[in-house]
């Protein structure tokens, strides 16, 4: 079986299996999404989703953000982890949109990657779900799955793997692919215990699939 035919196998089995996978961050607008994927580094989305309430509770606008005192950003969103970093490119991501791009999210990569804190799993996410374009999440859900099926090959560097599953899977595919991925991986896939390889979908076709 090459890659492609690998991946097409994998897109229409995880399809059938997590019909509904979206995005797990809570948002209602491109600029809160933008927020919680910052937060989200090195956090669980849950966590994100309780922090952002008290965070647009106090700052409810892409305006006041931005001109939101660092130290009572970082306060809110401290629970998140790294708190300073995190305020103060949410605080200047925020600055720029307002001054650089007139208060509206970008829809390109080399737009969302000229952001404070953007780099290109952020831009891929609000391409694709904010605009619906083609876009390949590379979070660590994606990475660690796509090389136990055998999708890439013992490639770990994010942008590496993003170009690899480039090449094999279908544009309009992409975005979903990744949601379901993470899907997987919190269910049966999961880097902290055992995988569940004998309750997987894929376990007749993955690479790294433990059946003995």
């Amino acid at each position: 079986m090459t890659k492609k035919e690998l991946a097409k196998e994998v897109i229409a089995r995880l399809k059938q299996e997590y019909p509904e996978s979206d995005c797990s961050l809570d948002y209602d607008d491109a600029w809160k999404l933008l927020v919680s994927v910052r937060l989200a580094a090195q956090c669980t989305d849950a966590r994100v989703n309780v922090v952002v309430k008290d965070l647009y509770a106090k700052f409810p606008t892409m305006e006041s953000l931005a001109q939101a005192p660092v130290d009572e950003i970082e306060e809110l969103v401290r629970p998140c982890g790294l708190g300073r970093s995190k305020a103060r490119d949410i605080k200047a991501c925020m600055q720029m949109l307002m001054q650089d791009f007139g208060g509206k999210v970008p829809d390109n990569m080399d737009d969302l990657l000229k952001l404070p804190g953007v780099g290109r799993k952020s831009a891929n996410l609000v391409m694709g779900d904010v605009y619906g374009q083609p876009a390949i999440v590379t979070d660590t859900h994606c990475i660690r799955l796509a090389n136990r099926i055998g999708l890439v090959n013992q490639i770990k560097d994010p942008k590496k793997v993003e170009m690899e599953l480039w090449k094999i899977i279908p544009p309009e595919e992409s975005n979903q692919l990744c949601h379901r991925l993470v899907d997987h991986g919190r269910k049966i896939c999961s880097a902290r215990t055992t995988p569940n390889c004998e309750f997987c979908v894929l376990n007749d076709i993955c690479r790294g699939a433990s059946l003995d």
